[in-house]
């Protein structure tokens, strides 16, 4: 599975997934891209694009794009507040379908 880390996650939450490949987006060279271009160029490369902007799917169809979305709802973008959230996403990885947008907050998924 390759996973793409949006802007706003901290770079060291790519530790929390040591059996997938894993890169951010400015290590891929896409740093300041808008989310159409983002995830277009993502979808060529990735299965998964992780992020804490809660507006993506509002802004995009999600459901266009060859690639799956997970929407992290934490009290910051901090690690210390997405880390908690690593078992579940961990545990959805297999289960995830391009174009479908996941949110997986400290209490359920959506």
């Amino acid at each position: 599975m390759r996973l793409l880390l949006d802007e706003c996650i901290p770079k060291r939450l790519s530790r929390e997934f040591a059996d997938q490949e894993v890169r951010t987006v400015q290590q891929a060279g896409w740093g300041g891209l808008e989310n159409g271009r983002l995830l277009s160029a993502a979808e060529r490369e990735f299965d998964v694009f992780i992020t804490v902007d809660q507006s993506l799917q509002f802004q995009r169809n999600i459901s266009g794009y060859s690639i799956a979305v997970v929407v992290l709802e934490a009290r910051t973008n901090d690690i210390e507040d997405l880390r908690p959230l690593m078992p579940r996403v961990r545990e959805l990885l297999a289960e995830l379908r391009p174009g479908q947008v996941v949110r997986v907050s400290g209490e359920a998924v959506t």
